[in-house]
């Protein structure tokens, strides 16, 4: 099969066609593999609502097809894992937020008040890349860590110039 693509992947209805996909990623090894994933994980950063069951099935239908991915590489040993608890995780945020206050500007903060380390911040997202995000950062959080899906309501910029600062230029 020459087509390993997610795309291609998501039209899968038959067994035959399931068969023939599973056979050509199998021969075609690591590289064939990781992209498929990584256009997954694409996949799973942007779907809404109207795509939720579909892509459960897709996840179901990959462990299916690929049940020990660590053939392809250790590091994809729990891919499914990963990628079903980020489905899980966003569609918690798809039914907490309603579509019609999902527009604007949204961030995902995560901050440990307990340890000196910064606060990190990541601004300037849709709704759908912020539920991603605090989907994909849920599975490793640590004791005491706080996660944060905030649509931004006011925001206020400056940006700093080379003539102002104290700092060196190099």
């Amino acid at each position: 099969m020459s087509d390993l693509s997610f795309r291609y992947y998501m039209q899968i209805e038959s067994p035959e066609t399931e068969r023939l996909f599973q056979e050509g990623m199998n021969a075609s090894g690591y590289f064939a593999f990781y992209t498929f994933a990584e256009q997954f994980r694409e996949g799973l950063r942007h779907y809404d609502e109207a795509d939720r069951e579909s892509y459960g099935r897709l996840i179901r239908l990959g462990r299916e097809l690929f049940p020990d991915p660590s053939k392809f590489s250790p590091s994809f040993r729990e891919v499914w894992d990963e990628f079903d608890r980020i489905y899980a995780s966003k569609n918690e945020a798809l039914a907490a937020i309603p579509p019609s206050e999902r527009d604007g500007e949204w961030q995902v903060l995560i901050d440990n008040p307990y340890v000196t380390q910064q606060v990190v911040c990541y601004p300037s997202l849709s709704f759908l890349e912020g539920s991603y995000l605090y989907a994909y950062f849920q599975r490793e959080l640590k004791p005491n860590e706080l996660l944060r899906l905030q649509k931004v309501t006011h925001c206020l910029s400056a940006k700093g110039s080379m003539e102002e600062s104290f700092f060196p230029s190099t």
